[in-house]
């Protein structure tokens, strides 16, 4: 039976942040307890077809948590335990912010989707740094690092690399998140002198793995500047995507209307083509997000070159079970296709 259908009509009557906020309480409480570890019994697909290397991770499966859902680095483990192969927390910034106002934060029921401008809220780098440096996850921790709101375009490299500086000690791999479309400031971090200086900062401070997350709403022109920068300097992989501001004409709730960036099923397609055509630019490897709440959504993304993928709107969609059904459905469609691994369906589109 699957109890998150019978609690999510309970759920979705609350408030989307409210009932975000009840799901993290639960997975605090259970986190580091026996509890955790029945959920991983249950949830975790262990099958050495999944495994992934990339960007000098070991990934038990392709199936991650992007960032946005753990902002603060407070469930790593805990979501571990839901049988994920790797978390990204944050997004982090060098000083404390609470976001914006509420409500931030719209369900579109009937497009699986989510609209969000929460604003970058989380704790600062000091006090998630300080979280990292005592979690033990066992999978890799991804740390999404952005820019303080108050902080200009000019003084924003120095605030990348304070906010590295006290999250590198927990974290395995980094992310530069210079697309965010819902704080100020981030339009300006997009184009290429920015996005040099920022991310020349971070790796004279000795990030990496470095990776960098692009925008969908970015013309093609724009993206292939930014990975002509990540061939340049070496990075060591891409993020493809972030919320888009764009509404596709399909949307049916109303809350499509709201500002922000949409998330979630209406952007999935639109993500999978800027997987495409970020991998056949870049030799690195390439993060899928976007979309994803089924194992072919997942497959998909693979094919067209994603090493792993990461969801969030899939999380409170289809609940704790997502990252478990994908991968056996993965492997269903590994062995359909004569696949032996994951590994060998990379790219297998392009």
């Amino acid at each position: 039976m699957n109890y998150y259908e019978l609690l999510k009509p309970l759920l979705f009557r609350l408030p989307p942040e409210t009932a975000h906020d009840m799901v993290h309480a639960g997975l605090r409480a259970v986190q580091n307890t026996p509890v955790a570890d029945v959920l991983r019994d249950h949830y975790t697909v262990a099958d050495e077809r999944l495994h992934v290397e990339a960007f000098g991770q070991q990934f038990s499966n392709p199936v991650g948590v992007a960032a946005g859902f753990d902002k603060n680095a407070e469930i790593p483990t805990a979501l571990a335990s839901l049988g994920f192969g790797a978390v990204e927390v944050g997004g982090v910034t060098a000083d404390p912010q609470s976001g914006n106002l509420r409500p931030r934060m719209f369900r579109l029921r009937e497009d699986e989707g989510i609209v969000n401008r929460m604003g970058l809220n989380n704790h600062g780098a000091d006090v998630v740094g300080e979280r990292l440096a005592n979690t033990n996850a066992p999978v890799p921790v991804g740390v999404n690092l952005a820019k303080t709101e108050t902080v200009s375009t000019e003084d924003a490299p120095a605030d990348y690399r304070y906010t590295y500086e006290r999250v590198a000690e927990g974290g395995d791999f980094f992310v530069v998140n210079v697309s965010c479309p819902n704080s100020e400031g981030f339009r300006d971090l997009q184009n290429r002198d920015s996005m040099e200086a920022i991310l020349t900062e971070l790796q004279d401070a000795g990030a990496s793995p470095l990776l960098v997350k692009l925008s969908p709403d970015l013309p093609d022109p724009a993206v292939e500047d930014a990975l002509d920068l990540v061939n340049e300097l070496e990075l060591d992989g891409v993020i493809a995507t972030n919320t888009t501001t764009e509404r596709p004409d399909t949307l049916q709730s109303h809350n499509r209307a709201e500002d922000g960036g949409l998330s979630g099923k209406p952007i999935e397609e639109r993500s999978t083509e800027m997987v495409r055509f970020v991998a056949e630019r870049v030799d690195v490897p390439v993060v899928g997000v976007g979309g994803v709440s089924t194992a072919l959504d997942a497959y998909r993304k693979i094919r067209a070159g994603a090493h792993v993928v990461q969801l969030y709107s899939g999380l409170v969609f289809r609940g704790p079970s997502i990252a478990r059904d994908i991968n056996e459905g993965l492997l269903e469609l590994l062995e359909a296709d004569d696949f032996e691994s994951v590994e060998d369906a990379i790219g297998a589109d392009l």
